[in-house]
């Protein structure tokens, strides 16, 4: 079914160290010596065990959950944000309501999974580093292949934690030992930028432009993550290079139809440049090789799509952002929260109802289910009968990562359709294109911003994209235009470009983490709580406290277990 190269969950290899105590001095039986790894084979799946935690599934000691650390980050990147309620019930999963209501305390269970999940991808990595210099059947080529992926995937673990916590300690091979378990409980008070880049850096130097295998890193991811690690550093010059080299290697295109990104039958197409890989029906136990990190965030019922669970839904504000203007189809910068798309809140799905019949990007409709309109090839999204309690989590369903009616039985696991094949696209070719229009106009290049905004809106305007009722006519009154006009200042132009990124990306995990490196969550995200308090009552009085919630707090479970000499080498969040 796939050709790709299988992130397996199954192979779980690790090296590991024994208890000074005699009687617990035994080699474990489900672990393989270090001796046993230093060949080809042995590298290479030590490799995969580290690329296997890209969505962070890794719980044969029950350590954390998959939609703790999945690689879509939906929770911290989404119901954190402006982009998505918690959904479901108030009773499901208290621990994403706290973080959602901004009650973000250090012994909340989620972020300790993360923590736990990025550093053991680390600690994966830093196997393959450590073995790979005793591996004596590769070429010299293949070892440096092989340490330039492990180096691209350390600086991807590490640069999540940074986003998340932005004070974390950085490990390396050097650093790791497995026969010492204080090795790694290092201080948290130096800046890792500089590791991360450097990481980026040695993965994109040596990466061909093309692996042979999909989701094997190539030059390109790594020049891409390298980028965004610079953006987030406000380098601009720097991560401008690199995109344009990019571009101008001529491998990766728009795709023709915005929805190619969100279909497993069009996995690692010309717009991808990293995506997480979901492989099913492959022989792992459970499906987990599906996209199990969201395994909640399905309709809860009705229809034939599934029965479980009802999470993550898109809110209002999202929603709403999609409204465009009637004659010249751009958004509403400012003002597109002022009035609500009608919806069926609180309308049987037995009862009539008539869909919103103004103007909407076309996006809108592959990023939000909302009744009345096709779900994927599910049918008509019926309203109430998909949602778990819309008075608690709202009308709409997500639907980019859903599976579609035609993929089940090829693209679904056997025994839960729900873990599927839909990969998760992490870095894309519009990543590139709106990076570089924030580049331009962060450095005041306006026609530059307004022209590569332009090559995103032409893509959605394409009307072989948008979604159709059975009789082939468009679902909805899909209106979008181009800024014709000048940016009449730099103030508008980043605005626009800001918003452009809301409406491309939605729903897939970065929106939080943009509010948060533009600086600009405490306003927004506050403006949001002010309006949609009135909508779900769990939000109201909640508050984005800036100098304090723009990273998450370190796990308290991890400060207590860094402790060397009855002392915590690390240290809290300010403010937590």
């Amino acid at each position: 079914m796939k050709t790709a190269f299988i992130i397996s969950g199954s192979i779980l290899l690790s090296i590991v160290s024994s208890c000074s105590d005699s009687f617990l001095d035994v080699k474990p039986k489900a672990a393989l010596s270090s001796s046993t790894l230093q060949n080809n084979k042995g590298v290479n799946s030590l490799l995969t065990g580290a690329y296997a935690l890209l969505d962070g599934w890794a719980t044969a000691e029950g350590a954390y959950r998959s939609y703790q650390v999945g690689a879509d980050n939906w929770v911290y990147g989404s119901v954190a944000s402006d982009d998505a309620y918690k959904g479901t019930i108030a009773g499901d999963q208290p621990p994403i309501s706290l973080i959602e209501q901004h009650n973000i305390a250090s012994d909340n269970i989620y972020f300790r999974g993360k923590w736990r999940g990025m550093y053991d991808g680390i600690a994966r990595t830093n196997d393959v580093l450590q073995i790979l210099p005793k591996v004596i059947d590769i070429t010299e080529v293949e070892r440096a292949q092989i340490e330039a992926e492990a180096r691209f995937l350390r600086g991807h673990f590490h640069f999540e934690l940074k986003k998340m916590y932005n004070n974390v300690p950085y490990i390396d091979e050097v650093t790791y030992d497995p026969n010492n378990l204080e090795s790694t409980k290092l201080p948290n008070n130096t800046d890792i930028w500089p590791q991360i880049v450097a990481d980026l850096k040695a993965a994109y130097d040596v990466l061909p432009t093309k692996q042979t295998q999909p989701g094997r890193a190539s030059k390109w991811a790594a020049a891409a993550t390298l980028a965004k690690a610079y953006l987030y550093q406000k380098k601009y010059d720097e991560a401008k290079a690199l995109l344009l080299e990019i571009v101008g290697s001529n491998q990766f295109k728009l795709m023709d139809n915005y929805h190619d990104n969100f279909k497993a039958t069009t996995n690692n197409n010309l717009e991808s440049i990293f995506e997480v890989q979901y492989s099913v029906n492959d022989g792992a136990s459970g499906g987990e090789n599906g996209n199990i990190g969201s395994t909640l965030n399905y309709p809860y019922g009705g229809g034939g799509v599934t029965t479980c669970c009802g999470f993550f839904q898109p809110s209002q504000n999202l929603v709403n952002a999609f409204k465009t203007d009637a004659t010249t189809g751009l958004p509403f910068l400012d003002t597109f929260n002022d009035t609500d798309i009608p919806s069926d809140q609180g309308i049987e799905a037995t009862a009539p109802f008539t869909p919103y019949d103004g103007p909407v990007d076309p996006r809108l409709d592959w990023t939000v289910g909302r009744r009345g309109i096709p779900y994927l090839d599910w049918g008509i999204h019926p309203g109430k009968t998909y949602v778990r309690d819309q008075a608690y989590g709202g009308p709409y369903s997500p639907k980019k990562h859903v599976m579609y009616r035609s993929d089940v039985g090829t693209n679904t696991f056997a025994g839960n359709p729900r873990l599927n094949a839909n990969n998760y696209r992490m870095i894309r070719y519009s990543h590139v294109i709106l990076w570089l229009a924030e580049i331009a106009a962060q450095q005041n290049d306006l026609e530059g911003a307004r022209g590569y905004v332009n090559q995103i809106r032409t893509r959605a305007s394409h009307t072989t994209g948008f979604v159709k009722k059975l009789d082939g006519t468009p679902a909805a009154n899909y209106v979008i235009g181009l800024y014709t006009n000048p940016f009449p200042d730099q103030a508008t132009a980043l605005k626009a470009v800001q918003f452009e990124q809301r409406l491309e990306f939605a729903m897939e995990g970065h929106r939080r983490f943009d509010l948060v490196r533009w600086g600009i969550a405490d306003q927004v995200l506050n403006a949001y709580y002010a309006v949609e308090g009135n909508k779900r009552s769990y939000l109201k009085n909640v508050h984005f406290v800036a100098g304090k919630h723009e990273y998450f707090p370190i796990p308290l479970q991890e400060i207590l277990n860094s402790q060397v000499a009855g002392q915590a080498t690390l240290t809290q969040n300010s403010g937590y």
